[in-house]
């Protein structure tokens, strides 16, 4: 068996600052040059395995996922600021949360929000201002939020409390990329202070969202929201989830069911508004399905689908999947030792020559063909791990889709696709005009 090939320390120290501000072109030299898995040491004895090996994917997400967890990026680090959740803990802990909550997320209690999704998309789409160029990720991440907080809510929430749980939301993740990007300043972040404050912002979420549950529990009322299908979930005996697990729960709900929509959202109309043979398709299918239900627009939008799929496929929200492995593994001709860091990169997967053709190019007609992709594209993650909210996150965006196209057309800027890789995949300087159809 063979050793990794190494990236030594002192190329990561050099190039420190670009992997601050952008990692994925570092990354992508390293696997050009050295193979589809390499070893990136950080200095100190520390490493971390990054792969674009859809196989050792596979093998670690679906086929011997049980003899893989997720790495303390999620387990520790994470959880200062989401608590311990669906999307943070481990084993039998991750098993009875994931049989609790999986119910919730059924497509028929889905249906159940479209109503709710549709009036905060139709607000949000009309702030977009036509004849005039506009950044227009603000736009879809507030649509993202407040999505989120009335599927959740309904209206017992306010406009206000929104927008600070979205500016927590969004000050938690900025620190938590420092903490993993620049591990040498971690003495610094604590005594300065910075981590602290951040820490209570969290603090103040937990306490915004536990006052609206207390309102609800003195209600007798039963709203056909996320809140109440949480809290009428039992566990098989027949117990209901502990307040602080149900506060946590619906914290990670907030961050992980705005974030990557509002990303994706961005970047689909991104492209979309650069190709306009694409867009007179959209415009053909939103207007077929005019006047139509809303599950009717859902299940009539297969153009629209597939250009979303395609979209994630170039810019995944989540463009990395951490795991650890339990045990020593061998793969391929490498050996790979127990307790291992791996991150398996996600946008380098699905840009690989050898399973897309013409990889960079955006061709929506890929997810027409009834070509299961499966094996080597995973925008929600892949095996028992896989995003619980998948279906949430579609339905949203193609009704989106449909709200925005029945009144505008999309033209693009001058400007390239920017990326800003933080947690998640966001989009940078997302200008695009629109006009009135």
């Amino acid at each position: 068996m063979k050793k990794l090939p190494q990236v030594p320390a002192y190329l990561f120290l050099k190039n420190s600052i670009q992997i601050l501000k952008n990692p994925l072109p570092f990354h992508h030299r390293n696997f050009e040059k050295l193979g589809d898995t390499f070893q990136l040491n950080l200095g100190f004895g520390n490493h971390v395995v990054f792969s674009r090996d859809q196989d050792l994917a596979i093998l670690a997400l679906q086929k011997q996922q049980k003899d893989f967890v997720k790495s303390p990026i999620q387990t520790k680090d994470l959880v200062k600021y989401v608590g311990k959740g669906l999307l943070t803990v481990e084993g039998e802990e991750w098993k009875t949360q994931r049989k609790l909550l999986q119910p919730t997320f059924y497509k028929k209690n889905i249906y159940q929000l479209l109503d709710l999704m549709q009036s905060a998309i139709q607000k949000e789409i009309k702030r977009i201002q036509p004849n005039s160029t506009l950044d227009v990720f603000p736009i879809f991440n507030d649509l993202a939020f407040k999505v989120v907080a009335k599927s959740l809510f309904s209206d017992a929430i306010a406009d206000s409390q929104i927008k600070r749980l979205q500016f927590i939301t969004e000050e938690a993740q900025k620190m938590l990329v420092k903490e993993l990007r620049q591990p040498y300043k971690k003495w610094w972040f604590i005594w300065s202070g910075e981590l602290k404050k951040k820490l209570l912002l969290t603090k103040e979420a937990l306490h915004i969202i536990e006052g609206i549950i207390e309102q609800r529990r003195n209600k007798s009322q039963q709203n056909e929201d996320l809140l109440d299908m949480l809290l009428h979930s039992t566990y098989e005996d027949g117990s209901s989830m502990t307040h602080e697990k149900l506060l946590d729960e619906i914290l990670i709900l907030f961050i992980a069911g705005h974030e990557t929509t509002s990303n994706a959202l961005t970047f689909c109309c991104q492209l979309i508004a650069r190709h306009p043979e694409v867009q007179q398709k959209i415009i053909h299918e939103v207007d077929k399905n005019k006047g139509e239900s809303l599950l009717d627009k859902l299940k009539n939008s297969p153009y629209i689908t597939a250009v979303i799929e395609e979209s994630m496929r170039l810019y995944p929200p989540v463009y990395f999947i951490d795991r650890v492995n339990t045990k020593k593994l061998h793969f391929k001709d490498f050996e790979i030792p127990k307790n291992t860091s791996l991150l398996f990169s996600l946008y380098e997967m699905h840009r690989k020559e050898e399973f897309w053709e013409n990889a960079l190019d955006f061709n929506p007609n890929r997810f027409l063909d009834g070509k299961n992709h499966s094996a080597y594209y995973f925008p929600f993650g892949a095996g028992p791990r896989k995003c619980i909210g998948n279906n949430f996150a579609m339905y949203e965006i193609i009704l989106v889709m449909h709200d925005l196209f029945e009144h505008f057309e999309a033209e693009h800027t001058a400007t390239p696709i920017e990326i800003l890789p933080l947690i998640s995949l966001k989009p940078k300087n997302a200008h695009l005009r629109f006009t009135s159809r």
